[in-house]
């Protein structure tokens, strides 16, 4: 195709000519229009194929001259129906922007007329104006001179401004808060001193529905020259709101993810698989291993190998081995030891593997610590008194039993019967009592003795200091452990039952003196006891051994694995034990 189809397509870009011998320039001066154009000149059909090209345009494209005609528009690229920029495609393959301007479509044809545009051009196009109003960003500047502020149409939109609106400072200062305009004023003259750019968030009311936004504003001066005062101010604002309220939400869900941890005295943690580095997020996590923050946090292998015991090294690896192969929650306990004091500190740890794809290997664990040493020390602790209620009632019962048996054999009545065992069966209820009420289950020698010997007493019984006293007791504190306090307990009865039927005791001049110390041996020492009897009736070694007797011998000797000797000499009833005390075991106190 030649010049002359543009000509001939053309004829309605350019006046009719007029009749008579002087009538214009002709066809050929529109071909050599077309031809010389410093423009991009395209016509295509409504085919969408091209029927000519003028070099101008075959030259920007790299095509030779004529080499396009025939060819579709769609070897170049798309074309709209209005002025816009779009790439085009050179013949080598590679990209140009060009700015297009279509004519209206005439007998099937259409003319475009193309030329190439700069970076600068490309992102001021109208096009893009329209996406960044849709975006929420916007220009802006501020005269010093005037007060005058002049907003973009995208700026002027999210605004809330009318284009042709004018907008000044105070306008915009009535918009927010007066605690927002003192702050601002406050970042930009600080930035206007330094000589830097500055960038800031507020919130204002949007015009005119007074819709509130947050936005964030970037700006800088313009210098005026001489003096170094500024001229102007210009930046640009942006619609931050949505932003703002996720940030907002993302702190809050934080803080109450903190308040959380920090209640349940949780440490979090990170660990990075590649690199074997940790993250500690919080100071719990330090306390936890007793570490200060400039120690840093633990990697993996430096856990295993020098913080975890060793036992639980094995256990440790094989849990994070079946999380990392089943794609499951990590939850498996071991013992540290506590780097401030050394201490072995039981921990649970929970966490889940975070992968970038199904398929991929971890890049993370995200997890939580819990110090439960106290936890299980509770828990061990109560096991222990468990099986310790057990055996305890289980003697118990067997005393009973034997109570009932010894005490049927020895009574002359029932009434004697009943009077001899609600005694003994009081008796060990007391030292039963006495041990449940005591925290570390334990009973008081001196309280057993006072229990039992109250009644008979005439005035206090402080101590053997008190001479004229019927009831003397004097010796250290001794706490006894449940084993020894009952079958001791006991004895005790058994002693004032008898002291005060055919003892001392049976008699208003009668006096009882116990004496006891601890004297070195045995697991926690051993106990002496003696008690004393005097001022009763003649006494004379027992015909038959009661119940008594036997209590005394044999259970204290069996239970207690005591040595005891009784002597009845006339002037009254002596009895001297020596008693090893166990030592008390230290889970059975629950305030430890």
């Amino acid at each position: 195709m030649g010049t002359s189809s543009i000509a001939g397509a053309g004829t309605d870009l350019a006046p009719e000519p007029a009749p008579g011998p002087q009538a214009g320039p002709g066809p050929d001066l529109h071909g050599t229009a077309f031809a010389q154009a410093p423009i991009g000149i395209l016509v295509v059909d409504g085919a969408g194929l091209i029927r000519d090209a003028n070099p101008h345009l075959c030259e920007l494209l790299g095509y030779e001259p004529g080499a396009l005609n025939g060819r579709a528009l769609s070897v170049l690229g798309a074309v709209a129906q209005r002025a816009c920029i779009r790439r085009w495609l050179r013949a080598d393959g590679t990209g140009l922007d060009m700015r297009i301007r279509p004519s209206k479509r005439r007998d099937d044809l259409q003319i475009l007329v193309v030329e190439a545009v700069d970076p600068d051009e490309v992102v001021r196009a109208e096009e893009n104006r329209a996406a960044l109003t849709a975006a929420g960003l916007g220009e802006w500047r501020y005269d010093f001179a005037d007060g005058r502020v002049v907003l973009s149409r995208r700026a002027a939109h999210l605004l809330g401004y009318a284009a042709d609106d004018p907008v000044t400072w105070d306008r915009l200062q009535a918009a927010m808060d007066s605690g927002e305009v003192v702050r601002i004023r406050a970042q930009i003259r600080a930035s206007l001193r330094d000589g830097a750019p500055f960038a800031f968030e507020c919130r204002l009311r949007r015009a005119p529905d007074g819709t509130t936004i947050d936005v964030g504003v970037r700006g800088q001066a313009i210098p005026a020259g001489e003096g170094g005062r500024p001229m102007a101010l210009v930046g640009v604002v942006e619609d931050v709101t949505t932003h703002v309220e996720a940030r907002n939400a993302l702190r809050d869900g934080e803080q109450r993810l903190r308040i959380a941890t920090s209640l349940a005295a949780l440490g979090i943690f990170e660990w990075h698989m590649l690199d074997d580095q940790a993250i500690w997020e919080n100071e719990r996590m330090f306390a936890i291993f007793g570490r200060s923050a400039s120690d840093g946090a633990l990697g993996k292998r430096e856990f295993l190998e020098t913080v975890l015991h060793p036992d639980d090294r094995p256990a440790f690896r094989a849990a994070i081995t079946q999380a990392l192969r089943e794609d499951s929650t990590l939850a498996v306990s071991g013992r540290i030891r506590r780097r401030s004091d050394g201490a072995w500190r039981t921990l649970d740890f929970a966490g889940r593997f975070e992968r970038d794809a199904p398929d991929r290997l971890p890049r993370r664990l995200i997890g939580v610590v819990a110090d439960v040493t106290e936890r299980r020390l509770a828990e061990e602790r109560q096991t222990l008194l468990i099986r310790e209620l057990h055996h305890r009632v289980k003697n118990t019962l067997a005393t009973v039993q034997a109570i009932v048996g010894s005490t049927a054999r020895t009574a002359s009545s029932i009434e004697n019967f009943y009077e001899a065992f609600v005694g003994r069966i009081m008796s060990l209820a007391h030292t039963h009592s006495v041990l449940t009420e005591d925290t570390w289950q334990t009973a008081s020698l001196r309280s057993l003795l006072a229990n039992e010997l109250k009644p008979y007493a005439e005035g206090s019984l402080n101590g053997a200091e008190e001479r004229d006293a019927r009831i003397q007791l004097s010796g250290p504190p001794v706490d006894m452990a449940s084993e020894v306090a009952v079958p001791i307990g006991m004895a005790i009865h058994e002693l004032t039952t008898n002291a005060a039927k055919y003892g001392a005791l049976s008699t208003r001049d009668g006096r009882v003196a116990i004496t006891w110390a601890l004297e070195p041996g045995g697991p926690a020492g051993t106990l002496h006891f003696t008690w004393v009897e005097s001022g009763g009736p003649p006494v004379a070694p027992p015909k038959r051994q009661g119940f008594g007797s036997r209590l005394l011998q044999r259970v204290l000797t069996a239970q207690v694995r005591a040595e005891v000797s009784m002597d009845y000499p006339p002037e009254g009833f002596t009895l001297t034990m020596r008693a090893p005390l166990p030592v008390r075991n230290a889970a059975l106190n629950p305030l430890a």
